[in-house]
């Protein structure tokens, strides 16, 4: 019924399963959760992230450098381009720009650089992109209009921006995700954003290990919280909480819809 369009099982916090990620997985799908789509960071979680989706049917991988780890040089995109051609991969990234930390000119430099290599890859490649932002509004939607292709657009995920910035998405193509940042006390501006993003351009994650949502929040995250992130978005939009399950999970499929 529910799909995690973004966690990193790699990344798991396992004590509660003594370490098993078998249990972690099970757990979810007792939850209801039927697909879960397992985010590559960099050039060496990438391979993990790949053999994770060929352990599991019902997970899915992407691979990708996220913009924290374009650190000193701009990350060889041809070995996210072998990578990709699994049958498993079904996104580009994550991606895409985060000013917030990197606050240097070189650095953002570096960001724009891998950003734009990914999008022409997921326009070569048919693929689309996973797409991370903050602090990095205009660029982000510049560089998406520039660089990348509506045929196979992406996905703005965990997002906490405007309903400007949303729109801006929504118009080139995008999906937008939402985390478990929703259901936090001080999320009043990101819940008005959801109240009018339109139902069949949404997805839902939990992005865990981190940002679980209340009333788990300050425990690690995993993905059968999904189903927590869900409800409280049906609640926001007045809508059945099966129904937003079915929706988003529709969404799902027709972004990454090499997932089969």
């Amino acid at each position: 019924m529910y799909i995690d369009s973004h966690c990193h099982l790699d990344r798991l916090d396992l004590t509660a399963y003594n370490g098993d990620l078998d249990l972690a997985v099970q757990a979810a799908r007792d939850a209801g959760v039927s697909r879960m789509l397992c985010i590559g960071i960099d050039l060496e979680n990438a391979p993990t992230v790949v053999a994770l989706a060929e352990q599991y049917d019902d997970v899915f991988a992407s691979v990708g450098v996220h913009p924290l780890d374009c650190k000193e040089l701009v990350p060889d995109i041809e070995v996210v381009k072998k990578l990709a051609t699994h049958k498993k991969v079904v996104a580009i990234g994550e991606t895409g720009l985060d000013y917030y930390y990197a606050d240097s000119e070189g650095l953002q430099a570096i960001q724009r650089q891998s950003f734009i290599n990914h999008l022409q890859l997921a326009s070569e490649l048919k693929l689309p992109v996973v797409v991370h932002t903050r602090d990095a509004r205009e660029d982000t939607i510049d560089f998406i209009r520039e660089h990348g292709s509506r045929e196979s657009a992406g996905v703005l995920h965990c997002f906490t921006e405007s309903l400007e910035m949303a729109t801006a998405a929504l118009d080139l193509g995008y999906y937008i995700s939402i985390s478990g940042i929703a259901t936090f006390r001080n999320a009043s501006e990101l819940r008005e954003v959801v109240k009018y993003l339109p139902m069949d351009r949404l997805l839902i994650e939990t992005d865990s290990p981190y940002l679980a949502p209340v009333p788990h929040r300050g425990k690690p995250n995993e993905p059968k919280f999904v189903v927590e992130v869900a409800r409280y978005i049906a609640e926001l939009k007045g809508v059945d909480e099966r129904e937003l399950g079915r929706v988003t999970s529709e969404n799902f499929f027709n972004l990454f819809n090499t997932a089969v």
